[in-house]
């Protein structure tokens, strides 16, 4: 066993140390070209745009419901990942009784949040913060 181990280890080490090269060469290729580095930017800002558009959507829901608590916090916050403020009961009855998947922490995902599932997640969010403490 510690002659098999011993070689495993000889055939891993490599694929930690130099990792492949396909990643660098894409942003190169990418990175490299005007047209194809302006598409990205483009693609870039459209995602971002999406995301604090649902930040905005999510937090204008929850307050014209009234929610109670605060949801300024949702916009305060920037990136594709948002604390909800959420206690970990509220986060499990999310999870069990929505089928909404959040961490415990109450951070979720904003990627799979849009116009067609928003009033859902704000239903949802006002029925565990009014039911669980």
């Amino acid at each position: 066993a510690k002659a098999v181990l011993s070689q495993l280890k000889m055939v891993i080490r490599p694929m930690y140390s130099s990792p492949p090269i396909h990643g660098a060469l894409l942003v190169e290729r990418i990175l490299g070209d005007p047209a194809s580095f302006a598409a990205w930017q483009t693609e870039l800002k459209g995602m971002a745009d999406r995301i604090l558009k649902v930040r905005g959507m999510l937090r204008k829901g929850l307050e014209e419901k009234g929610t109670p608590g605060t949801w300024n916090h949702i916009t305060d916050q920037i990136g594709m990942f948002s604390f909800t403020g959420l206690t970990e009961p509220q986060c499990q009855r999310l999870i069990s009784e929505h089928h909404i998947y959040l961490l415990k922490s109450g951070r979720i995902s904003l990627a799979g949040l849009n116009e067609g599932n928003m009033q859902y997640m704000v239903d949802c969010v006002d029925e565990v913060v009014r039911t669980c403490p």
